[in-house]
Protein backbone atom coordinates (compact mmCIF):
# COMPACT_ATOMS: atom_id res chain seq x y z
CA UNK A 1 0.00 0.00 0.00
CA UNK A 2 1.39 3.07 -1.17
CA UNK A 3 -0.54 5.32 1.75
CA UNK A 4 -1.54 4.92 5.44
CA UNK A 5 -4.93 5.60 6.86
CA UNK A 6 -6.69 5.81 10.37
CA UNK A 7 -9.50 4.68 11.09
CA UNK A 8 -10.42 6.47 14.43
CA UNK A 9 -12.19 4.36 16.94
CA UNK A 10 -16.21 4.93 16.93
CA UNK A 11 -16.86 6.95 20.23
CA UNK A 12 -19.82 4.13 21.36
CA UNK A 13 -17.28 1.35 21.32
CA UNK A 14 -14.46 3.82 22.89
CA UNK A 15 -16.73 4.03 26.03
CA UNK A 16 -16.96 -0.35 26.41
CA UNK A 17 -13.02 -0.16 26.29
CA UNK A 18 -11.48 -1.84 29.18
CA UNK A 19 -8.64 0.35 28.53
CA UNK A 20 -7.88 4.03 26.43
CA UNK A 21 -4.74 4.95 25.43
CA UNK A 22 -3.23 6.91 27.97
CA UNK A 23 -3.53 3.62 30.60
CA UNK A 24 -1.95 1.46 27.45
CA UNK A 25 1.14 3.81 27.87
CA UNK A 26 0.86 3.91 31.14
CA UNK A 27 0.59 -0.04 31.92
CA UNK A 28 3.11 -0.57 29.25
CA UNK A 29 5.83 1.63 30.52
CA UNK A 30 5.37 -0.24 33.80
CA UNK A 31 5.69 -3.73 32.13
CA UNK A 32 9.71 -2.21 30.79
CA UNK A 33 10.49 -0.25 34.24
CA UNK A 34 9.39 -3.56 36.43
CA UNK A 35 7.99 -6.49 34.58
CA UNK A 36 8.22 -8.68 37.78
CA UNK A 37 6.08 -6.50 39.23
CA UNK A 38 3.29 -5.96 36.53
CA UNK A 39 3.56 -9.47 35.57
CA UNK A 40 2.89 -10.37 39.10
CA UNK A 41 -0.01 -7.95 39.10
CA UNK A 42 -1.93 -9.07 35.89
CA UNK A 43 -1.19 -12.91 37.55
CA UNK A 44 -3.24 -11.88 40.86
CA UNK A 45 -6.16 -10.26 38.94
CA UNK A 46 -6.54 -12.55 36.11
CA UNK A 47 -5.50 -16.10 37.25
CA UNK A 48 -6.76 -18.21 39.86
CA UNK A 49 -3.64 -20.34 41.68
CA UNK A 50 -3.66 -23.14 43.65
CA UNK A 51 -0.08 -22.09 44.94
CA UNK A 52 1.75 -19.50 44.41
CA UNK A 53 5.23 -18.51 42.69
CA UNK A 54 8.56 -18.43 44.46
CA UNK A 55 9.51 -16.26 41.75
CA UNK A 56 8.13 -14.20 39.02
CA UNK A 57 10.73 -14.80 36.39
CA UNK A 58 14.42 -16.00 35.40
CA UNK A 59 15.90 -16.72 32.52
CA UNK A 60 19.20 -17.50 30.89
CA UNK A 61 20.30 -16.61 27.28
CA UNK A 62 23.77 -18.58 27.39
CA UNK A 63 24.38 -20.91 24.80
CA UNK A 64 25.17 -23.86 27.43
CA UNK A 65 22.41 -23.00 29.98
CA UNK A 66 19.56 -21.77 27.82
CA UNK A 67 15.83 -21.00 29.67
CA UNK A 68 13.23 -18.99 30.41
CA UNK A 69 10.84 -19.68 33.08
CA UNK A 70 7.88 -17.67 34.98
CA UNK A 71 6.10 -18.28 37.98
CA UNK A 72 7.87 -20.88 38.98
CA UNK A 73 6.70 -23.13 41.83
CA UNK A 74 3.28 -21.90 41.32
CA UNK A 75 0.86 -24.54 40.29
CA UNK A 76 -2.81 -23.72 38.59
CA UNK A 77 -5.38 -25.48 36.61
CA UNK A 78 -6.33 -24.08 33.16
CA UNK A 79 -9.95 -25.76 32.85
CA UNK A 80 -10.75 -24.06 36.37
CA UNK A 81 -9.39 -20.77 35.43
CA UNK A 82 -11.61 -20.98 31.94
CA UNK A 83 -14.46 -22.46 33.72
CA UNK A 84 -14.92 -22.49 37.46
CA UNK A 85 -13.97 -19.31 38.58
CA UNK A 86 -16.92 -17.60 36.47
CA UNK A 87 -19.72 -19.93 37.90
CA UNK A 88 -21.01 -17.18 41.20
CA UNK A 89 -20.86 -14.10 38.93
CA UNK A 90 -21.33 -15.41 35.14
CA UNK A 91 -22.45 -18.92 35.15
CA UNK A 92 -25.18 -18.07 33.42
CA UNK A 93 -23.66 -15.83 30.63
CA UNK A 94 -22.42 -17.55 27.26
CA UNK A 95 -19.09 -18.74 26.85
CA UNK A 96 -19.55 -20.38 23.63
CA UNK A 97 -21.26 -19.01 20.24
CA UNK A 98 -20.93 -22.03 17.87
CA UNK A 99 -22.39 -21.74 14.12
CA UNK A 100 -22.40 -24.44 11.70
CA UNK A 101 -22.16 -24.71 7.91
CA UNK A 102 -25.60 -24.42 8.27
CA UNK A 103 -27.20 -21.21 8.59
CA UNK A 104 -30.32 -22.76 10.70
CA UNK A 105 -28.45 -24.69 13.15
CA UNK A 106 -25.63 -22.92 15.88
CA UNK A 107 -25.57 -22.99 19.40
CA UNK A 108 -25.03 -21.01 22.58
CA UNK A 109 -23.43 -22.81 25.81
CA UNK A 110 -23.45 -21.00 28.77
CA UNK A 111 -20.26 -21.26 31.19
CA UNK A 112 -22.41 -23.76 33.50
CA UNK A 113 -23.66 -25.75 30.98
CA UNK A 114 -20.11 -25.75 29.56
CA UNK A 115 -18.57 -26.94 33.13
CA UNK A 116 -20.89 -29.45 33.72
CA UNK A 117 -20.37 -31.01 29.98
CA UNK A 118 -16.74 -30.92 30.84
CA UNK A 119 -16.56 -32.32 34.69
CA UNK A 120 -18.98 -35.49 32.96
CA UNK A 121 -16.54 -36.07 30.28
CA UNK A 122 -13.35 -35.58 32.66
CA UNK A 123 -14.63 -38.15 34.47
CA UNK A 124 -15.45 -40.45 31.93
CA UNK A 125 -11.60 -40.09 30.48
CA UNK A 126 -10.78 -41.15 34.07
CA UNK A 127 -13.08 -43.86 33.70
CA UNK A 128 -11.40 -45.34 30.48
CA UNK A 129 -8.18 -44.71 32.51
CA UNK A 130 -6.57 -41.36 31.44
CA UNK A 131 -4.32 -39.92 34.31
CA UNK A 132 -2.89 -36.95 35.23
CA UNK A 133 0.54 -36.93 32.47
CA UNK A 134 -1.27 -39.07 30.65
CA UNK A 135 -1.07 -38.69 26.37
CA UNK A 136 -4.26 -38.40 24.66
CA UNK A 137 -5.12 -37.27 20.83
CA UNK A 138 -8.19 -35.31 19.91
CA UNK A 139 -9.20 -35.60 16.54
CA UNK A 140 -12.48 -33.76 16.20
CA UNK A 141 -13.83 -31.53 13.50
CA UNK A 142 -14.55 -27.73 15.06
CA UNK A 143 -17.48 -27.95 17.12
CA UNK A 144 -18.43 -27.55 21.13
CA UNK A 145 -17.37 -30.87 21.80
CA UNK A 146 -13.68 -30.01 20.80
CA UNK A 147 -13.67 -27.36 23.43
CA UNK A 148 -15.42 -29.86 25.86
CA UNK A 149 -12.87 -32.56 25.54
CA UNK A 150 -9.40 -30.33 25.75
CA UNK A 151 -10.95 -28.59 28.83
CA UNK A 152 -11.52 -32.12 30.02
CA UNK A 153 -7.87 -33.25 29.16
CA UNK A 154 -6.88 -30.00 30.98
CA UNK A 155 -8.68 -30.68 34.24
CA UNK A 156 -7.39 -33.98 34.94
CA UNK A 157 -3.73 -32.78 34.12
CA UNK A 158 -3.70 -35.10 30.91
CA UNK A 159 -1.06 -34.02 28.09
CA UNK A 160 -3.59 -33.36 24.83
CA UNK A 161 -2.33 -33.26 21.01
CA UNK A 162 -4.84 -31.14 19.33
CA UNK A 163 -5.50 -33.02 15.32
CA UNK A 164 -7.44 -30.61 13.05
CA UNK A 165 -10.28 -33.19 11.82
CA UNK A 166 -9.97 -32.28 8.23
CA UNK A 167 -6.12 -33.77 8.27
CA UNK A 168 -5.21 -36.76 6.31
CA UNK A 169 -5.06 -40.30 7.75
CA UNK A 170 -0.97 -40.61 7.15
CA UNK A 171 -1.16 -36.96 9.59
CA UNK A 172 -3.13 -38.47 12.25
CA UNK A 173 -1.09 -41.63 12.17
CA UNK A 174 2.65 -40.04 12.60
CA UNK A 175 0.71 -37.75 15.32
CA UNK A 176 -0.62 -40.73 17.67
CA UNK A 177 2.49 -42.70 16.97
CA UNK A 178 4.67 -40.09 17.90
CA UNK A 179 3.53 -39.79 21.60
CA UNK A 180 -0.25 -40.85 22.77
CA UNK A 181 -1.85 -43.52 24.37
CA UNK A 182 -5.58 -42.45 24.26
CA UNK A 183 -7.72 -41.18 21.19
CA UNK A 184 -10.68 -38.92 21.05
CA UNK A 185 -12.68 -39.80 18.11
CA UNK A 186 -16.35 -37.83 17.61
CA UNK A 187 -19.40 -39.88 17.35
CA UNK A 188 -20.55 -38.59 14.24
CA UNK A 189 -24.35 -37.70 13.58
CA UNK A 190 -25.90 -37.81 10.50
CA UNK A 191 -24.30 -34.31 9.30
CA UNK A 192 -20.30 -34.56 10.02
CA UNK A 193 -20.50 -30.67 11.28
CA UNK A 194 -23.35 -30.86 13.28
CA UNK A 195 -23.21 -30.93 17.18
CA UNK A 196 -22.81 -34.14 18.26
CA UNK A 197 -25.21 -36.08 20.76
CA UNK A 198 -22.98 -38.08 21.91
CA UNK A 199 -19.38 -36.19 22.67
CA UNK A 200 -16.93 -38.85 21.96
CA UNK A 201 -15.53 -42.18 21.57
CA UNK A 202 -12.50 -42.66 23.74
CA UNK A 203 -9.84 -45.64 22.35
CA UNK A 204 -6.81 -46.41 24.58
CA UNK A 205 -3.90 -47.08 22.25
CA UNK A 206 -1.39 -48.77 24.99
CA UNK A 207 1.31 -50.75 23.05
Amino acid sequence: MSGEKIYQVPPEAAKRAWIDDARYQAMYQRSIKDPDGFWAECAKELITWFKPWSKISDWSYDAKNLYIRWFEGAKLNASYNCLDRHLEKRGDQVAIIWESDDPKVDKKITYRELHAEVCKFANVLKNRGVKKGERVCIYMPMIPEAAVAMLACARIGAVHSVVFGGFSPESLKDRILDCCLFFILPVPPANPRACCTVPAAIYCLRR
